[in-house]
């Protein structure tokens, strides 16, 4: 029997996921988990990465615990953070978390000042996001980029701790906003008004690649399974889509809900023309030459902040079942307004904007909960919109996997306000896509095709059909207001 372990890392927490494939069918193990969250440390917010790769650490002790003895391996992580790596292989700073508020307005001070935005998304392909590594390179201390070796990404330098290699990894090398489309290359001219050379950052390396075993003494130790090391799609998004079971010859469409909800399809080539660049669209590379052709939107980090200063006093399945019996739409918010990417207070800048906008005040954990599911909700059938204009295709199949497919009142909320038939699971989407590159690099799936059977076989989603909502055209009008201030609704009426 085979064994893969997928090393999947998110913003809020991690896991180390064993399979298991006999031939036909895959069954997941859970061999570790463990938090993750960024600290604060003289006003900046950093990632504790000689945390992780400890945890990494205990997990592959369990794995051999448990009678693994060999094994693929994959690592995924979070995109756009960065380490700076010396001559000797040693970090030069401690590594930003993308929170930090050191970028606010440098994307509009990098713009005015170099490349306008047209051009930089015409290249790269990738939505302006205020924390992408183009602008958090850009607001570094230009005396540590002068001193640096190697730039790594976060699941890269993971990857270096673990077999000693140095790789920049396409998928998540591309949510830098430094590649360029045409050249499938980091753009000189980007680097160069950054100060930086090619030869700072490693060879690109695609999903797939076999990178060998780990580094000699983590081998010898004789702690670890025997290990030979995959490239995963390394930004968990793209290991996340890998992970969709979309085998039914419908037009689908994808949400990987978690911290972050990335709402989008799978291309073969890439659309970067003036109409995404409006709508803020990305590009970002995928697995075996597809594009993620998607939005970032504010997910779960929302709830996920309300519960942690309410006390933690409810589970999230608790929490959404609460939310379930308050009244809905009666409090909304634009989730991807920048006031909700990192407040000191989630649950008081919700608050305000309701008091604000002159609508209820949640005051309870549940009432805040069901304010950022029904928002959620609403800005996912923006996205759809735009998706299916951009594209001039209406998608039958919503999949949501991730974490938030455990949220059976915001995926109905999803079918019924999208009119679209949502498919829910499965929940460990981005560790099975890790392990299907992994299965797939092996040789024991022939390519994504036949891995999305198999997750489909293994994984069978649950089904959520739409149905009408009372009221919808004067709840969109509302909501419009919201969050086009300047919208009326004679404007353009707005219709489900």
């Amino acid at each position: 029997m085979r064994h893969a372990i997928a090393i999947d890392i998110g913003a809020s927490s991690g896991r180390l996921v064993a399979a298991s494939w006999a031939g036909n069918k895959l069954e997941l193990t859970e061999l570790h988990r463990f938090g993750n969250a960024f600290m604060e440390y003289e006003g900046h917010d950093y990632w504790d990465m000689d945390k992780l790769f400890a945890e990494i650490l205990v997990g592959l002790k369990k794995a051999k615990a448990s009678g693994i003895r060999s094994c693929t391996l994959g690592v995924d992580t979070w995109g756009v953070d960065y380490v700076l790596l010396d001559e000797q292989g040693q970090r030069i700073h401690n590594v930003y978390a993308y929170r930090d508020r050191r970028t606010v307005g440098a994307a509009d001070r990098f713009h005015q000042e170099h490349l306008d935005r047209t051009t930089v998304y015409a290249r790269t392909g990738i939505q302006e996001l205020s924390f992408n590594t183009l602008y958090q390179l850009y607001v570094h201390d230009p005396e540590q980029l002068k001193q640096t070796k190697q730039i790594l990404l976060a699941a890269d330098y993971l990857y270096y701790r673990l077999t000693g290699q140095l790789i920049n990894e396409v998928t998540n090398a591309s949510t830098t906003q430094l590649l360029n489309l045409a050249t499938r290359e980091f753009d000189g001219e980007l680097l160069q008004i950054l100060g930086l050379q090619r030869q700072q950052f490693a060879k690109l390396t695609e999903p797939g690649t076999i990178l060998g075993g780990l580094r000699a003494e983590l081998e010898d130790s004789g702690e670890y399974p025997e290990c030979t090391i995959v490239a995963a799609p390394t930004h968990d998004t793209a290991s996340a889509v890998v992970g969709v079971p979309a085998v039914t010859g419908r037009p689908w469409a994808y949400i990987s809900s978690g911290t972050w909800s990335l709402l989008g399809t799978e291309l073969k080539e890439p659309r970067s023309g003036a109409a995404e660049h409006q709508a803020n669209y990305t590009n970002e590379w995928g697995a075996y030459g597809t594009f993620r052709f998607l939005k970032n939107i504010m997910g779960l980090w929302m709830v996920q902040e309300v519960r942690r200063e309410s006390g933690a006093a409810y589970s999230f399945g608790e929490l959404a079942e609460h939310a379930r019996h308050e009244a809905p739409f009666r409090s909304l918010v634009p989730c991807n307004n920048e006031r909700f990417l990192n407040p000191s207070s989630m649950t008081e800048e919700i608050r305000a904007f309701c008091r604000e906008s002159g609508q209820a005040v949640p005051d309870t954990p549940a009432r805040l909960a069901r304010c950022i599911f029904d928002s959620l909700a609403l800005t996912y059938l923006d996205a759809m919109r735009e998706l299916e204009r951009l594209t001039n295709q209406r998608y039958e199949v919503l999949h949501i996997v991730g974490g938030g497919a455990n949220n059976r009142l915001l995926s109905q909320l999803t079918a019924d306000l999208l009119n679209v038939e949502v498919h829910m699971g499965p929940s460990e989407a981005t560790a099975i896509g890790n392990i299907m590159v992994q299965l797939i690099a092996s040789g024991e799936l022939s390519d994504l095709e036949a891995a999305r059977q198999t997750l489909a076989a293994s994984f069978p989603p649950e089904v959520c059909s739409p149905n009408p909502i009372a009221g919808a055209s004067d709840l969109l009008d509302r909501w419009h207001m919201l969050t086009h201030p300047q919208w009326t609704p004679n404007d353009n009426k707005a219709t489900l």
